[in-house]
């Protein structure tokens, strides 16, 4: 991190934002200083000729001022703010981590036209189902939480399980259940998986091909609710706006468990990875005024 503890406060007093132009470029904030010269100090040396920056703005400017060629990772929800304008402006490809058929409303032509849409890729993609050893005396349902586990509270599981004695649930994550190393066997041998919808976690219950109902957190940019929109639109997933109360489960779980599960080949394809590789090896391999046809082909 930038900041050491108190330093984030601080620099809340110094133009962070540099007059609403970026997100995180406070005056005189050593950590950031400290980053930027090790980013700049590589790229000086190594004269990479591509850059793929995540989800800094700062880092995205920072590259292509050094003249290299960027691509930007993609996000859903509202990125209309001047920074994240900018980041997609200078970009010379958007990596979109969702299918061409969901498109984000809004968005400019030229940033589709400099857009690749790889689909969803996850750790899963491609990793055998596991036959089980005997049909589950049960329904089950595996709620995805992740390690921060925000949004759902303990009493709120407790009633959901009581109000459906034909279910046998699991919650994965940070909760009373415990944390599950490898939750992949859960994931394929739930009827119905209850889960937020953050990328990777959506990813997941794509790949496992299972009937998800999707409960979007708050997140910035309203991220979370426009995933939400999407896959609800596409009718991937069964969507609510929040957790619903304990007489809404029974049916709530029987409707989504007759989705077909082979319908999230629509947003996550098994080859995501493969995608965006193809696309980054190619970009890296021609001359600038190749990438538009480039993204335009994928």
């Amino acid at each position: 991190m930038d900041a050491e503890p108190g330093e984030d406060h601080q620099a809340a007093a110094l133009d962070p934002t540099a007059h609403g132009t970026l997100h995180w470029a406070p005056r005189h904030h050593g950590g950031l200083r400290d980053r930027m010269g090790l980013i700049a100090e590589w790229i000086a040396r190594t004269g990479p000729r591509l850059f793929v920056s995540d989800v800094s703005v700062e880092v995205a400017v920072l590259a292509r001022l050094m003249g290299t060629p960027v691509v930007v990772a993609a996000m859903r929800g509202d990125r209309f703010d001047r920074a994240h304008r900018l980041g997609y402006d200078l970009a010379d490809a958007l990596l979109a981590p969702w299918p061409r058929t969901a498109p984000v409303s809004g968005w400019s032509k030229s940033w589709l036209a400099k857009t690749v849409h790889t689909g969803a890729f996850s750790r899963y993609d491609d990793r055998p189902r596991p036959h089980p050893d005997r049909p589950a005396p049960t329904r089950e349902v595996v709620v995805l939480v992740g390690a921060g586990g925000a949004g759902i509270h303990v009493e709120d599981l407790l009633q959901a399980r009581e109000a459906t004695p034909g279910w046998s649930w699991r919650c994965l994550g940070n909760s009373a259940d415990g944390w599950v190393q490898d939750p992949w066997p859960l994931l394929c041998r739930a009827d119905v998986v209850v889960t937020h919808a953050g990328q990777n976690a959506i990813a997941e219950c794509a790949a496992a091909r299972t009937p998800a109902i999707v409960i979007p957190q708050e997140r910035p940019h309203d991220e979370q609710r426009a995933t939400a929109h999407a896959l609800e639109s596409a009718g991937l997933a069964t969507v609510r706006p929040s957790w619903p109360p304990p007489g809404e489960w029974a049916d709530l779980l029987n409707r989504a468990a007759k989705r077909d599960g082979g319908r999230w080949t629509a947003w996550s394809p098994g080859d995501g990875a493969q995608r965006a590789a193809r696309m980054l090896d190619q970009m890296s391999a021609t001359i600038p005024e190749e990438w538009q046809v480039a993204c335009a082909s994928q």
